[in-house]
C-alpha cells in the first residue's frame, strides 16, 4: 500500500528541488523530516509540508503505522514558466524565465 501527496506549481526552479529529493529518496520518513529540517535549501520548507501531507494521507486514508513508513518515490517535474522582461541597456530587453515545478511523494510501509 502506499499514500501519495501532490504539490503543484511550486515557485521554484525544478533543479533546486530535484537536489534536496535526492538527499531523502529511499530514507525512513523521520530520517527524511530530519534531513529537510537541518538542509539549508529554499525546497526544504515545501518538501517538509508535503513529506508531512504524504504522512497524514497514509496514517488517515490507508491505515498506516508512521512509524514504519518510508519516501519510496519523489520526483518533480516542471511546471509552468512564467515569462518576464527586464530593460537591458540601449532600448533592448532580456527574457526572464520565472520556473514553476509540480513534485510528487510516494510513501510506504516497511515489512
Amino acid at each position: 500500500m502506499e499514500a501519495r501527496a501532490y504539490l503543484k506549481y511550486a515557485r521554484i526552479s525544478p533543479r533546486k528541488v530535484k537536489i534536496v529529493l535526492d538527499l531523502i529518496r529511499g530514507k525512513d520518513a523521520g530520517v527524511a523530516m530530519g534531513i529537510l529540517k537541518t538542509t539549508p535549501k529554499a525546497a526544504s520548507e515545501l518538501l517538509i509540508k508535503l513529506l508531512n501531507s504524504a504522512i497524514a494521507n497514509a496514517e488517515n486514508n490507508f491505515h498506516m503505522d508512521a512509524s514504519k513508513l518510508y519516501v519510496s518515490e519523489c520526483f518533480v517535474c516542471p511546471g509552468p514558466t512564467m515569462k518576464r522582461i527586464m530593460p537591458r541597456a540601449k532600448g533592448s530587453a532580456d527574457r526572464i524565465l520565472k520556473r514553476s515545478s509540480h513534485v510528487t511523494m510516494v510513501v510506504k510501509e516497511r515489512d
